[in-house]
């Protein structure tokens, strides 16, 4: 691998080794409040966005920003080459800010501030400007995101976390196990959570990872076995659309096994770098869901207590 893609591959090893990691966050999640919790994170790499003793939802935007400025700066370390491959792991903060907007322009609550991208950026830049749900899809068409039709917000969504994971996958091709298990999430849902006809957007991105012998599946188990043979462990063992949660936990857990791998390969490149993001993203979701678990009071965290 290039000379050039040694100080990138360096600084992300070192950004993963900041993590909190799975065994803090379950300390956090046993807290007995949010705030016990929060202070548990005053020296890591999120303490900075989080001073203040934000409420919960501060603080889970608080911990997806950090996420994406720690992004932004790997992105600084990256030869020409692996911009590419920032730029559509960021792609997942731009959906955040294109669902606020859709939102919105549906007549809903006013977007929030949307996520900083910078150079990151796929589109947004010119899809904040739309003024219609009309004007949004037109715009998302003719961009990266391309046609994921003019639908109900929750479909927008799906169309485009799709876009996202093949995107990746097309980039970080050691990114591809992950995608396909998104697309088996995302489909999964729509069809024993939702009980909805997919729409067709969402299912002409799907087809090329998962195929559409599923989409007149009755139950989780006719679901599983109409899926490519290397997919279908993603849903193996669940039973009823209420665990669902348990197969997204056990796939992150995939990730991050993934990630750690990858992160050991002796040459620099793509791959480190891939590791360490994934790494990350994963780090996040751990977190938040010890401090949804502390903010309840649980004293300790069913996700994280699948994702062990």
């Amino acid at each position: 691998m290039k000379a050039d893609w040694v100080a990138a591959s360096v600084r992300s090893r070192a950004m993963a080794e900041r993590r909190v990691g799975a065994g803090s966050s379950r300390e956090m999640a046993a807290q007995p409040t949010l705030d016990h919790a929060l202070a548990l994170l005053q020296e890591s790499s999120y303490a900075e966005r989080l001073r203040g003793n934000p409420g919960l939802l501060a603080a889970e935007r608080a911990i997806h920003e950090s996420v994406l400025w720690q992004l932004r700066v790997l992105a600084g370390w990256l030869p020409a080459s692996g911009t590419s491959l920032a730029r559509a792991a960021a792609g997942i903060f731009e959906i955040e800010n294109v669902m606020a907007l859709a939102r919105r322009l549906a007549g809903g609550a006013e977007a929030p501030e949307p996520y900083h991208l910078g150079a990151l950026a796929t589109a947004w830049p010119r899809l904040q400007s739309a003024g219609s749900s009309e004007e949004l899809a037109a715009a998302l068409h003719a961009s990266a995101w391309g046609d994921v039709g003019v639908a109900r917000p929750g479909d927008l969504k799906d169309a485009l976390t799709v876009v996202w994971a093949r995107r990746l996958a097309a980039v970080a091709p050691a990114a591809r196990p992950w995608c396909g298990a998104a697309c088996v999430l995302v489909a999964a849902r729509i069809l024993t959570v939702d009980g909805a006809t997919t729409p067709a957007p969402v299912l002409r991105l799907l087809g090329p990872v998962i195929g559409r012998s599923w989409q007149d599946a009755k139950g989780l188990a006719e679901f599983s076995s109409a899926l490519p043979p290397g997919l279908r462990n993603v849903v193996v063992g669940i039973e009823s659309p209420t665990d669902l949660w348990r197969a997204e936990a056990r796939a992150r857990v995939v990730v991050e096994r993934d990630a750690f791998q990858l992160l050991r390969r002796p040459m620099p490149g793509p791959d480190v770098v891939l590791g360490a993001i994934a790494v990350l993203f994963t780090d996040a979701w751990r977190i938040r869901a010890a401090l949804t678990a502390a903010a309840a009071g649980a004293g300790s965290s069913e996700v994280l207590d699948e994702a062990a």
